[in-house]
């Protein structure tokens, strides 16, 4: 058995879950099945994005010549650094809720 002990507090979201209730609810089958869905396509976004990265990467180590103005180079990097800070964020927030699904 596991549980959910995420506290809203600790993401800043209280706001959001105002009045649904602190106490221990046991969460359907159906539900269960749903979230698992939701969960793996957002797995195979994230697979997705490690493709991609995988094909820039081996586009920039390659032999092939890469010409581009500056604006688009720096348009490139902006945008890499978008990306792998709003994956640190993720993570972060992935590894703050792995600690809080617990087993019982």
């Amino acid at each position: 058995m596991y549980e959910i002990i995420a506290s809203p507090e600790d993401y800043q979201i209280d706001h959001l879950v105002n009045g649904t209730g602190t106490g221990n609810i046991e969460i359907p089958a159906k539900d269960r099945e749903d979230w698992a869905k939701e969960i793996k396509a957002f797995s195979e976004k994230i697979n997705s994005l490690a493709d991609r990265s995988i094909k820039l990467a081996e586009i920039f180590s390659s032999d092939q010549e890469i010409s581009s103005t500056p604006a688009s180079l720096k348009t490139l990097k902006i945008q890499l650094f978008t990306i792998n800070d709003r994956l640190k964020n993720a993570i972060e927030i992935a590894d703050k809720l792995e600690s809080d699904i617990i087993q019982k």
